[in-house]
């Protein structure tokens, strides 16, 4: 391997939401890196196994995790470090966004508190327990979060989907201050619009369709995909950033907020 494939050499990694879209490549782009293992959670099933089994399943493995039930993030982390014998990487990717418009008049709270119960309360004890676990093995480990640019700008629709990345950036900069004092980074990326299986089900349109849908929001030239913010994912993952802590490093071609 190149210098630039050991970023991750030797590192444990966990991902949520691993089996497709933006988790599937930052699993794959991990083992490129050299991490010595990853632990795919998802609740995906058939996915998650395909997917650990295309990589190698000596480097990955599958777990199914409703991050919504804080028990199963628990055993999901003692089990990796029972197995691997640390962490060094929690991406807590895990997120949902509501089968309603939830436009402001016609807000649905129940929507709302299941959108909530993945990508907010999902991610907080993510963070919880994988710092835990670095803490308790005294690893100075790295801890990412996906929010979303419409955390910082707001949206015309999905409002509890935005409400909730603004919480996850919360979560990450409250929680960076708190595990400083441990050499443990959180950071999050916020990615722009990506043609992941998730938003092609929402919107009904095949991965090209959305990328062309997607490609005038960007100031830069090109189209977005899920391998662009993998590659800002094991940047915060590496030792290449290993001063930096609280940031959210946007990923999103320099999008057009107007």
């Amino acid at each position: 391997m190149g210098e630039i494939s050991k970023k991750l050499q030797g590192k444990v990694a966990i991902i949520t939401g691993g089996a497709s879209g933006i988790g599937e490549a930052t699993a794959r782009h991990f083992i490129n890196h050299a991490a010595r293992a990853v632990v795919i959670a998802d609740v995906q099933d058939e996915k998650g196994h395909e997917l650990a089994e295309s990589i190698g399943l000596d480097r990955c493995v599958y777990m199914n995790c409703d991050v919504s039930k804080e028990g199963q993030i628990k055993t999901l982390v003692e089990t990796t470090v029972k197995k691997y014998g640390q962490l060094d990487i929690m991406f807590c990717n895990a997120g949902i966004i509501s089968k309603a418009e939830q436009t402001i008049l016609d807000f649905d709270q129940t929507q709302y508190e299941k959108v909530f119960s993945v990508n907010v309360l999902g991610t907080a004890a993510s963070v919880k327990h994988a710092a835990r676990a670095m803490v308790e093995g005294k690893v100075k480990g790295s801890i990412i979060c996906t929010a979303s640019v419409s955390a910082s700008m707001g949206s015309l629709q999905y409002t509890d989907y935005t409400m909730s990345k603004h919480a996850v950036v919360g979560l990450m900069k409250s929680a960076s201050k708190q595990l400083g004092g441990y050499g443990i980074r959180v950071n999050s990326v916020s990615p722009g619009g990506v043609a992941t299986p998730m938003v092609c089900e929402k919107t009904g349109m095949e991965a090209e369709e959305v990328e062309r849908t997607f490609e005038s929001s960007y100031y830069l030239n090109g189209v977005l995909k899920a391998k662009h913010v993998a590659d800002a994912v094991v940047f915060l993952a590496s030792d290449e950033s290993e001063f930096i802590t609280g940031h959210n490093l946007a990923v999103d071609g320099g999008y057009k907020q107007s």
